[in-house]
């Protein structure tokens, strides 16, 4: 791992504790706990998909050569945080501020024989971690997210991502490593993966836990043997002048809408075929836009791709998601899409600088939440305090 793809940082309360768009907000401890040895902290970034998902779902992008997906990183962040214990204790707390929910083991072979959990991510990622290593110290794990509820900007994707970054270091420091991590981010991005395919108990792509672990605007390639990312060297300052990001209020299901498109395209269905090899050729084609900052042509393939993927299920799109788009076109919108796999949650809009007003008061007049943003350009980031909040810097 290399130092630009990461920095340690003193723990921000106030922007951990952004309120969220549906109007809760959550502020995380600014200091080491007494009793608390050490804390590590990881920030990870959610994400706009812009062109090309479903394809990343195994082996749906084998049958379509040349399949990528595209996205970006935003500034709507997933935090886990681990505090070690100083005394000898093995007890394993899980907590999640935003669900209110909570679970604690007495140690790692009580986490092991609990027949169900009520933090499933938490709980399926620290018994990974806990069960290749030897490290018994009692810790607790906490998180909290800015993405809203069902949002479909990747939030469970940033946060198993944020979780396998503080597990991971966790390990490494305990075990002596000092606060290098042993894996790779790409190892954080498999391990995430299939640990959400046990949770959801559906497939899983891969294209969501890209950003969280890397920033920046990426192409990922999805190829036999493996995907393949590229840092898209467009303009990002300028891509970011050009988004708005609204919340429709209604979470989507996913699982279900990328589930039944996966089973009708492996059954053969020849309207999703087509579809989704249409959509693979406008997310090569979004990457060239990209590639060579042209927006105009950026925003009619973001509507195409919209219209493609609008046809794959009749619950991708709903009448709040289609009120938006339309009253956004009328008012200046170049184009817009569902992000994720529809159903409600964000809806992404690419326009014209100069309209960002006009457009924004129309999404706002049509029943969507505005989630400001920024472009992330670094991915996960942690901070190591040490007792007396003396942080360990690398």
């Amino acid at each position: 791992m290399t130092a630009k793809h990461i920095s340690v940082r003193r723990t921000n309360p106030k922007a951990a504790g952004k309120i969220k768009a549906e109007g809760k907000q959550e502020k995380l401890r600014p200091k080491v706990s007494a009793g608390t040895e050490y804390r590590i902290t990881e920030r990870a970034p959610t994400r706009i998909d812009l062109a090309g998902g479903t394809l990343d779902i195994w082996p749906l992008y084998l049958f379509h050569p040349g399949a990528l997906t595209v996205n970006c990183a935003i500034t709507r962040y997933a935090t886990c945080i681990v505090e070690i214990a100083a005394d000898a204790s093995q007890r394993i707390s899980l907590v999640s501020l935003d669900t209110r929910r909570r679970e604690s083991f007495a140690s790692l072979a009580a986490l092991v024989r609990a027949p169900r959990y009520r933090l499933p991510l938490l709980a399926h990622l620290a018994r990974f971690f806990l069960e290749r290593s030897e490290v018994r110290a009692g810790f607790t794990v906490t998180t909290t997210s800015e993405a809203p509820a069902g949002a479909g900007i990747g939030g469970s994707s940033a946060m198993a991502v944020a979780i396998c970054a503080a597990l991971d270091r966790f390990i490494t420091y305990q075990s002596g490593g000092g606060s290098e991590s042993l894996l790779r981010r790409e190892d954080w991005i498999h391990i995430s993966r299939d640990i959400e395919a046990i949770v959801i108990r559906v497939p899983t792509g891969t294209q969501d836990h890209y950003p969280p672990a890397f920033g920046g605007v990426s192409a990922i390639h999805l190829e036999p043997g493996g995907e393949r990312r590229e840092e898209l060297a467009c303009d990002v300052s300028e891509l970011e002048r050009r988004l708005v990001l609204c919340y429709t209020g209604k979470p989507r299901q996913s699982g279900i809408n990328n589930w039944e498109v996966f089973v009708r395209h492996i059954d053969g269905d020849r309207r999703v075929i087509r579809n989704l090899a249409q959509i693979a050729e406008v997310a090569r084609q979004v990457r060239g836009a990209l590639l060579r900052n042209d927006w105009s042509e950026l925003g009619r393939l973001v509507r195409a791709e919209w219209e493609l993927r609008r046809r794959n299920a009749a619950t991708i799109s709903t009448p709040t998601i289609d009120r938006i788009i339309s009253a956004a076109r009328r008012r200046g919108a170049l184009g817009g899409k569902v992000c994720g796999a529809g159903g409600g949650g964000c809806v992404a809009l690419l326009i014209e600088p100069d309209a960002r007003a006009s457009v924004e008061a129309a999404v706002t007049s049509s029943g969507g939440t505005l989630l400001p943003l920024q472009i992330d350009r670094q991915g996960v980031r942690a901070g190591i305090e040490l007792s007396g909040n003396q942080d360990r810097k690398r």
